[in-house]
């Protein structure tokens, strides 16, 4: 169980609650300003709107803000329509200005308009240089509040300017130099300033090897080399080098959360329906044209199935493995994708590994094919007594396997090649794909040994 403080959150819910009732201004106060923003939220959530006005009433709009920023969308929406507008405008202009963007990009423009409107200017612009950026970028990702120092600076200087402006940064653990152009020329950590001699200039204990990303990069780009490099925090910066703002590792965080849920959306075919707030009928809506196309992929092996119908009325008992041979097909092909697609996804396939590593997947289908194999060459005999059913099962499962991985592993390749996201292909299509490749190699060498079984 969660623990706050000494409490579990559900204890410390129920008598925030009771003192919201109470209307005992000390203690609420006390006890939110005590929590960290996200168990507020969680609290916030469960209160009525009875409860949420007194809330709104206590905090200033800065306080409130911390508590908005944790909220799902609609969740924000309901708060903004119980808020006046002078306290709404308020709070985005105390807020990161990459949340306020994020927010912003959710709402129709009219609305949008209007609280930038009311906002103040600089904090509105910005915000708007934010929303400027293509969605999924670096530069929509970044935040505008950091703090950017020049190598001429004294460390003691340094210093006494983070006491004053650290409370309003997104993170002070890297700290990014710049030029007079504000162009980016280096960086310093925190703990480099802490023990340098307060007489020093910062350029001595920076570094001038500065990882940075442009501000048009893709985010999962981003995120990758936050990953590799373990950083907290990474420069944004432009074409020509200057500095326009730092993206923090808990955003990219998000944006793990956020690629893990498409690819995996991709992968089985219910992008767009795996939040749980959708309702049954959003949900098929959003599944049907897959469900439909690999329907229409169905009738292409049911259309398999008929072009042997002569092969099953002769022999019957070739119709019970159909689902054997459906199956390992296209649980083989599936696993395969899953591996390539998240090698691809995590930036893990460099140039001149590809044939390696669909020679490595080529290689595990062989030996699966194997391992299966035999396995069904052992069991049919001691079930049906029929060597020779058991020789065309066999092998239909080895060539089938073998061929299923090469399937699931290059098409997503193919795929992310022609610039499209290798989620794509997803798990029921290759699953689909391979049904009817192992059909017809099935039937193909039942047919081919007809008079032997």
């Amino acid at each position: 169980m969660v623990k706050l403080t000494n409490y579990s959150r559900e204890e410390y819910k129920q008598y925030l609650i009771s003192k919201i009732d109470d209307q005992d201004t000390t203690s609420v106060y006390d006890t939110l300003m005590d929590l960290h923003p996200t168990d507020r939220a969680e609290i916030y959530k469960e209160l009525n709107k009875e409860q949420r006005e007194f809330v709104h009433k206590l905090l200033v709009p800065k306080e409130l803000g911390e508590v908005f920023e944790q909220l799902e969308t609609e969740e924000q929406e309901q708060l903004l329509e119980e808020v006046d507008e002078q306290y709404a405008a308020t709070m985005f202009d105390d807020m990161y200005a990459d949340d306020a963007a994020d927010f912003l990009a959710e709402m129709n423009d009219e609305k949008a308009r209007d609280i930038l409107s009311s906002m103040e200017d600089e904090e509105a612009e910005e915000v708007r240089e934010l929303m400027a950026y293509d969605e999924e970028t670096a530069g929509a990702l970044m935040t505008k509040e950091f703090i950017a120092l020049h190598a001429k600076d004294t460390v003691s200087s340094v210093l006494e300017r983070l006491r004053k402006e650290a409370p309003d940064a997104e993170t002070i653990y890297y700290l990014y130099v710049v030029d007079d152009n504000n162009k980016l020329a280096g960086v310093v950590s925190l703990r480099d300033l802490i023990t340098a001699d307060p007489a020093d200039y910062v350029e001595k204990p920076m570094s001038t090897r500065v990882v940075s990303v442009e501000a048009e990069e893709d985010q999962e780009d981003v995120a990758r080399l936050i990953k590799k490099y373990d950083f907290l925090a990474v420069p944004v910066v432009t074409k020509q080098n200057t500095l326009v703002g730092i993206i923090t590792v808990d955003d990219i965080l998000d944006v793990v959360e956020e690629e893990t849920e498409e690819d995996f959306g991709e992968i089985s075919a219910t992008r767009g329906s795996l939040d749980a707030k959708i309702s049954s009928f959003g949900a098929a809506k959003k599944r049907a044209p897959w469900i439909i196309m690999l329907m229409f992929l169905g009738l292409v092996t049911a259309n398999v199935i008929d072009q042997f119908e002569e092969t099953l009325e002769a022999v019957v008992i070739l119709a019970a493995f159909i689902p054997l041979i459906m199956d390992s097909a296209g649980n083989t092909g599936t696993q395969a994708l899953a591996v390539v697609v998240r090698r691809l996804a995590i930036g893990d396939v460099e140039k001149g590994q590809i044939g390696k590593m669909v020679r490595r997947e080529f290689g595990t289908g062989v030996y699966l094919g194997i391992f299966c194999a035999i396995t069904i060459m052992i069991l049919i005999p001691l079930l049906y007594g029929n060597f020779v059913l058991a020789g065309v099962v066999g092998a239909s499962i080895f060539i089938t396997l073998s061929v299923a991985t090469i399937v699931g592993a290059v098409i997503p390749l193919i795929i992310n090649k022609l610039k499209i996201d290798p989620a794509v292909a997803s798990g029921p299509f290759i699953t689909t794909l391979n049904d009817v490749i192992g059909l017809m190699v099935y039937f193909t060498i039942a047919t081919s040994l007809l008079q032997y079984l």
